[in-house]
């Protein structure tokens, strides 16, 4: 079974809300799902106004589906680009509990 849609949404309307209206050509955060996974992305424009016009993308979370269990496993990006599973906080059948330690980023590993 895919990603459900309502934590979908959940998650899209969470990083939609992170940047306010007169900051989306600064910065966006964005969401790519797969049938069991959604990364999150903090994205900023080109830096070189006479370079390439692509924005970077920098991974920020990934969030695992487990259909068997029905829960949410939170994961963080090495300097690499390698997943590996966030160990302060368990699997939660409630996106929100994920979403939130990302907010609050207490080991200041995905904000930085």
């Amino acid at each position: 079974m895919a990603v459900p849609d309502t934590d979908l949404r959940r998650i899209r309307r969470w990083a939609a809300a992170k940047t306010p209206p007169e900051f989306l050509h600064e910065m966006r955060l964005e969401v790519a799902a797969d049938t069991t996974s959604v990364t999150i992305y903090d994205c900023r424009p080109p830096w070189r106004p006479d370079g390439d016009p692509t924005w970077t993308r920098q991974e920020v979370a990934r969030l695992r589906w487990t259909d068997k269990y029905g829960t949410w496993t939170l994961y963080r990006a090495d300097r690499h680009g390698k997943w590996h599973p966030y160990d302060q906080v368990p699997p939660s059948t409630r996106i929100d509990t994920h979403l939130t330690e990302i907010d609050n980023d207490p080991t200041s590993i995905f904000w930085g």
